[in-house]
Order: C-alpha cells, then structure tokens, then sequence
C-alpha cells in the first residue's frame, strides 16, 4: 500500500470512531485537533497532529500551539511533546492517531502533574467568578446619579414602565463588531 491509501484508510477509521465526539475535530484532511479533558478542566489541552506525505512511515507533526493551550506553560507543553514523541518512534510504520490520543487521555495526569496554569485575564476574571459563587452573595446595591436617575424616569411612560424594545441589540450592529460564528 502506498503511503496516500494508508492515509485514506486511517482517515476513514478515524471519521468513524470519533463521529459525533466533540473532543475529535478534523482541521483538513491531514490535520487533527483532540481534546484532552474536559472544557472547564485547567488540565486539559489540545495536540494538534498533522500528517506529512509519507505518514505513517514519517512522524507525524505534534504542536500545542492551539490558542486553548495558551493557559500551559512552557515546560508542560514541552513535557507533552516529548513523551507524544515517544509514543510517535514506538508507533512509527503504522496508523497512529487513534493509538496516540487514547494515550493522551490515559496519561493525562502524568502528562500535567506539574502543570501550574498561565493566569490570564480569561482565565481569572472566571476563577473570580466561580470563587465568588461559592462564598456568601452580597449583591451591592448599584448607586446612580442624579443625571442617571432624571435619564431612567425620562424614558418611561406615565405608568412608569419602559417602552418596549428600549434594551433590544441592533443585531447588524453587534455581528458587524463581533463577527458572527462560523458554520460548519
């Protein structure tokens, strides 16, 4: 078999384990993200394998650049690597990706035993979030001005209730700022 049909084959095995995992995500026809550990948990990241011509018989390219791994350090990441690596020489000749994600999930906590995660200000205004919710609540009363105050009772009507649509988002408006999700 050549190396392109070997590719096609895992390729196909690959769509068919993993469809429906939303963990699997194919990027390009040789371009893979899998996610290890779940969305919220600080130990899970995303190795992003790519396929040269000649794979099974080359490695495979490994890299941890996914903007979801911004919260690993530098040392884990290179930790990552290198024992993916490993895994890559023992595998090498055969189809590997669904050998070395599994190995990925199995080892997940050897692989981040000494993670510490990168603080970002993503990453902590949700930790002050999730802290704030399991402490008491006190919820401060939002002080307005008199200016705020006169701008309040000069939008109601004389039953004192807002018109309606006052708060609705000009739709165009908001995606022409954001850039609206892509589909896939």
């Amino acid at each position: 078999m050549t190396a392109n049909e070997n590719q096609e084959m895992e390729l196909e095995a690959l769509r068919s384990i993993y469809e429906g995992d939303e963990c699997f995500k194919e990027i390009s026809s040789v371009s893979f993200q899998f996610r290890i550990g779940d969305l919220v948990d600080t130990k899970a990241f995303i190795p992003d394998l790519t396929w040269p011509e000649t794979y099974p018989e080359t490695a495979p390219q490994i890299s941890l650049d996914a903007f979801f791994n911004n919260r690993i350090s530098a040392e884990t990441k290179q930790l990552i690597l290198l024992k993916l690596e490993e895994q890559v020489e023992v595998n090498l000749g055969t189809a590997m990706m669904y050998t070395l994600f599994e190995w990925a999930k199995e080892n997940q906590e050897a692989l981040m035993e000494n993670h510490k995660p990168v603080v970002t200000a993503v990453t902590s205004s949700s930790e002050q979030m999730s802290g704030s919710s399991t402490g008491k609540k006190k919820e401060k009363k939002e002080q307005l001005t008199k200016s705020q105050k006169r701008r309040i009772i000069s939008r109601t009507d004389n039953k004192g209730e807002l018109p309606r649509g006052w708060n609705w988002v000009d739709v165009i408006k908001h995606l022409s700022r954001t850039g609206g999700k892509d589909e896939e």
